[in-house]
């Protein structure tokens, strides 16, 4: 009953089965709930409860990470923990190993390299939550729901502070139109208004990792989710502006089930290259099928439909901008973390220039 509570299903139990044949004795499954370096705190379902204990990381897992960080526990994962071997009282337990996760919500490390770094593991849902005041930013709703799309959970859109904004429907349709496939949804927390549909997603025992920027009002959203002061939250200053309070990725258990993941304030999301951009922009893409030449690169083409969308107005030039930003990003990443695509890359770079150079109108 209480591993239910924390998500655990037939599905991995027979992940666990799986692993077991390499298990030792001792071993238990416990659910990722904060993670610090080399270290994270879990939730080890019992007879009479939840218990929260604290794990290090074994070995194995640290010469892992030293090749690709993306494996190494993030919060939300399932892990097998055993006795520490000379346990100490900080640490008694030992992560051991992973289950493999169903869903990751990943972004581009700060480390400078193409490597990756998990916010989220398998979350069922990936809230990506905005502010309706004071400065809504489609880009950035853009930008964190391809890390959403990309995840393999299911990307929603909670649009906060709704009650401080004139006409929060005008706001829904107006997001809807850049969230296509996604529930859009106005929420004004304090007054319990737009939680009903959260709630639910809860009440089936989904974990629901919360994505946004800082000051967008996820940790007033979390206490709302949880029935708890989960997280200290500041109100809006004198001046309007949203203040950051969460600095840490942290599960917490909703009363009626299910779980809510809350990440930091992300001041920037990089792209890794494989993101799905198309979902995002699905619109645009249309519309480039359309188009009288396969290769058009929708800037000055004759019969590209996305400028013609772009003229009558029925695509915004905002969003056109959008959808090539991250399509250069993420064209970029792809090439750093792959020798053929840079290769390919540069050969139609060096083909061009040698047609440019051998233009009539170039010879001296």
């Amino acid at each position: 009953m209480h591993a239910a509570r924390l998500g655990w299903d037939a599905g991995w139990q027979h992940s666990l089965d799986t692993l077991a044949a390499d298990a030792g004795e001792g071993v238990v499954v416990a659910r990722v709930c904060r993670v610090d370096a080399g270290a994270c705190d879990l939730m080890l379902p019992g007879e009479t409860g939840v218990e929260r204990v604290t794990a290090r990381w074994s070995a194995r897992l640290h010469h892992d990470a030293a090749d690709d960080p993306t494996t190494v526990p993030a919060t939300g994962d399932w892990a097998l923990i055993e006795p520490h071997t000379g346990a100490q009282r900080s640490a008694p337990w030992a992560v051991t190993a992973l289950l493999p996760r169903r869903t990751a919500l990943e972004r581009l490390g700060v480390s400078g390299t193409s490597d990756g770094q998990v916010l989220a593991a398998n979350a069922d849902v990936v809230a990506v939550v905005e502010g309706m005041v004071p400065d809504l930013d489609l880009g950035r709703l853009e930008r964190l729901l391809t890390l959403a799309w990309s995840s393999g959970a299911r990307p929603a859109v909670l649009l906060t502070k709704a009650d401080l904004h004139p006409d929060p429907a005008e706001v829904v349709a107006m997001v809807t139109e850049s969230a296509a496939g996604c529930d859009v949804i106005a929420v004004a927390a304090p007054e319990g208004r737009g939680l009903d549909e959260p709630r639910g997603w809860l009440a089936e025992g989904a974990t629901v990792a919360l994505l946004g920027a800082s000051g967008v009002g996820k940790s007033t959203l979390l206490n709302a989710l949880v029935g708890e002061q989960a997280m200290a939250t500041r109100s809006l200053g004198v001046e309007g502006k949203g203040r950051h309070t969460t600095v840490t990725r942290e599960l917490h258990l909703a009363p009626d089930g299910g779980a809510v993941l809350d990440t930091p304030g992300l001041r920037s999301v990089g792209l890794r290259g494989d993101e799905a951009v198309d979902e995002v922009f699905a619109d645009v893409v249309d519309l480039a099928d359309r188009c009288r030449f396969n290769d058009c690169t929708h800037t000055v083409e004759p019969g590209c439909a996305v400028l013609a969308a772009v003229d009558d107005g029925s695509l915004p030039e905002r969003r056109l901008a959008s959808w090539r930003a991250l399509e250069r990003e993420a064209a970029f990443q792809a090439r750093r973390s792959d020798a053929r695509l840079q290769a390919e890359y540069a050969r139609v770079w060096k083909a061009r220039a040698k047609a440019y150079r051998a233009r009539p109108d170039k010879k001296r």
